[in-house]
């Protein structure tokens, strides 16, 4: 017997990707001759999008809705999906279809014979996407890397293909602070990476501006290294030495040499820059206080509203 294959969909506002995507990802998985189901995740949509998801579970036996109760984000949406599938194989995909559907029979071939974990996507371009975040991005991963404890992979965002093994071992990760990528690497196992061409979005905007972007780095950064701290630590003892060297010559120029102490705009200049320095490095601490606290409360990553497949919409039909 097939083994069942389940595709994770987060949906945020995308009523005008939702049918073409729906179509293209059901017409993809009935070629395959596996069983299947799509799991859909609204994320607090405030547009049609919760409407549209749940017609299509109501219609078609093979699709299932999570329906949050509000906005949590991509990721906290990613673990609800992963939470609720069942497929011996899970496979995520962005409801705009920039990572082709038509890739996923490749995929799952490649996890049969490759006899492997994880499919990793690995894009060769990225088409629609301006040369800037093209740029911050590969600063992101070079800079990631360089200071994580495990490799996290260039140019793989979230489409993959993952064994029942993985998803139950992140089902395992229980923090709140959640960078899906880099659970995904730090969790390791056998992986096998695939090329594609990114296609630009089929309808709508990216729902990831500059500001979130960058906050999704930060997360990542501190969620798997204490390597800024260190830096803080390293940079305070240098900077310490500096000073007190520094403090000597004033000392013996002063002394020996009967040079009066001259500098008035120097000594506004390296004030004013530990300053920043010392604000930097309260705002590196306090980032990882923040997480700790976060933590502390142990709250739940999502809250659920509704889940939905045909004919029912209750919580039991998902266990």
């Amino acid at each position: 017997m097939k083994p069942k294959i389940s595709v994770v969909i987060p949906v945020y506002n995308e009523e005008n990707a939702l049918d073409i995507c729906y179509k293209t990802v059901s017409d993809v998985l009935k070629s395959t001759d596996y069983s299947y189901e799509i799991v859909f995740i609204d994320d607090g949509s405030r547009d049609k999008s919760a409407n549209m998801l749940r017609d299509f579970s109501m219609e078609d036996k093979c699709v299932k809705t999570i329906l949050l109760s509000r906005n949590f984000g991509k990721e906290a949406a990613l673990s609800a999906g992963i939470d609720f599938s069942e497929g011996e194989a899970v496979i995520i995909l962005d409801a705009d279809l920039q990572d082709p559907p038509e890739l996923i029979p490749d995929m799952i071939k490649v996890w049969q014979e490759k006899n492997v974990d994880v499919v990793l996507m690995k894009r060769k371009s990225r088409s629609g996407e301006s040369y800037t975040k093209k740029m911050t991005a590969n600063i992101f991963y070079k800079v990631i890397n360089y200071i994580s404890y495990f490799h996290i992979p260039e140019q793989v965002g979230d489409f993959r293909l993952m064994s029942r093994k993985v998803v139950n071992a992140l089902k395992k990760l229980p923090e709140r602070n959640r960078y899906m990528k880099g659970l995904f690497a730090w969790i390791g196992m056998d992986s096998y990476v695939m090329e594609y061409d990114r296609d630009p979005r089929v309808s709508g905007e990216a729902k990831m501006n500059y500001m979130k972007l960058i906050n999704l780095a930060i997360e990542g950064i501190t969620s798997f290294s204490i390597t800024p701290l260190r830096f803080a630590v390293v940079f305070g003892i240098f900077t310490a030495i500096f000073g007190f060297g520094f403090g000597l010559w004033i000392v013996f120029k002063t002394l020996i040499i009967g040079e009066s102490v001259r500098g008035y705009t120097s000594t506004i200049s390296i004030i004013t820059f530990l300053g920043g320095i010392q604000l930097l490095t309260i705002g590196i601490v306090g980032e990882y206080i923040g997480k700790i606290y976060i933590e502390s409360k142990q709250r739940p990553n999502y809250l659920i509203k509704e889940l939905i497949a045909k004919g029912k919409n209750d919580e039991s039909n998902f266990q």
